[in-house]
């Protein structure tokens, strides 16, 4: 396993004829779902299988439990099967949004289902083409195996939870979206508008550099020290429109030292769906 859950372009190179490594393309737009699984079928790193966050990576919407729940855990570790990922496989995974799709996987995979040899590959697909690395649109091989999952419901926090930590220091909420939408501005996705009561800002993308890869380990912990002060790590969980950029943040925290942290994954699009818990702008 590694030491850092990021591995470079140079690094991944020569692991992809390596049986042991699966690479996923988790490619998407919020506005065209479609439009990830439309570049992977044109172009995608040789072997990689294709990951699509509504379709693999998040479960069926009851109108109640937000935009991206979590999956049902059997369904999600049936299909990483049928990808050819094992207990023993190091996944390795990539976008193109700054990781913030990638993330999600890493999260859901090295964290919920405790497989720890997940990566994500910094600087995603633009790294991997700029550096000028082969890609192709031909599909992978894959030979289904067996995953077996342990999920740890220490990782993740619910809507009741939060309601029930509103004024208490031993939660914490910081949420990753964009600092308008945080303050109940321009909200164009989600019903209503604003954040939740105590809950603090870090936009995700302030993770990254100019490149769209993740600043160095220091940088990262002073931001985040900057923000969340002398709390205890355990009582910090991230939180954004729906679970995914939310991860984004957790695995910056990852890469500084600051492990321990936990997931809100209905995030706001769960908290709003219910008109009885607070909301703040």
């Amino acid at each position: 396993m590694s030491a850092s859950p990021l591995i470079s372009v140079a690094t991944l190179v020569p692991l992809l004829t390596d049986d042991r490594v699966v690479v996923f393309d988790c490619r998407h737009d919020l506005a065209k779902p479609g439009a990830g699984e439309q570049a992977y079928a044109i172009s995608h790193l040789p072997g990689a299988r294709f990951a699509h966050l509504d379709r693999n990576l998040s479960g069926p919407m009851t109108g109640r439990n937000g935009r991206h729940p979590l999956p049902d855990p059997a369904v999600f570790t049936a299909w990483l099967g049928t990808q050819g990922v094992s207990n023993e496989t190091r996944v390795i995974a990539y976008d193109g949004a700054g990781s913030a799709y990638a993330a999600r996987l890493w999260w859901m995979l090295s964290r919920w289902l405790g497989h720890r040899d997940v990566l994500v590959l910094d600087g995603g697909w633009e790294a991997w083409v700029g550096s000028g690395q082969p890609v192709t649109a031909a599909p992978p091989t894959i030979k289904p195996v067996g995953f077996v999952a342990t999920v740890d419901p220490a990782t993740v926090v619910g809507a009741n939870d939060v309601l029930a930590a509103i004024g208490n220091p031993a939660l914490q909420l910081i949420d990753a979206r964009a600092n308008d939408r945080f303050h109940g501005q321009n909200e164009t996705i989600d019903p209503v508008a604003g954040h939740i009561p105590g809950a603090l800002n870090r936009v995700f993308r302030d993770n990254l550099d100019a490149a769209g890869c993740f600043k160095p380990a220091g940088e990262l912990r002073a931001g985040f020290e900057s923000l969340i002060g002398t709390r205890p790590l355990g009582a910090i969980v991230h939180q954004c429109g729906s679970g995914v950029t939310a991860a984004h943040n957790l695995l910056a925290m990852e890469i500084a030292g600051m492990t321990g942290t936990r997931l809100y994954p209905g995030s706001w699009s769960e908290w709003c769906a219910d008109p009885a818990r607070p909301v703040e702008r």
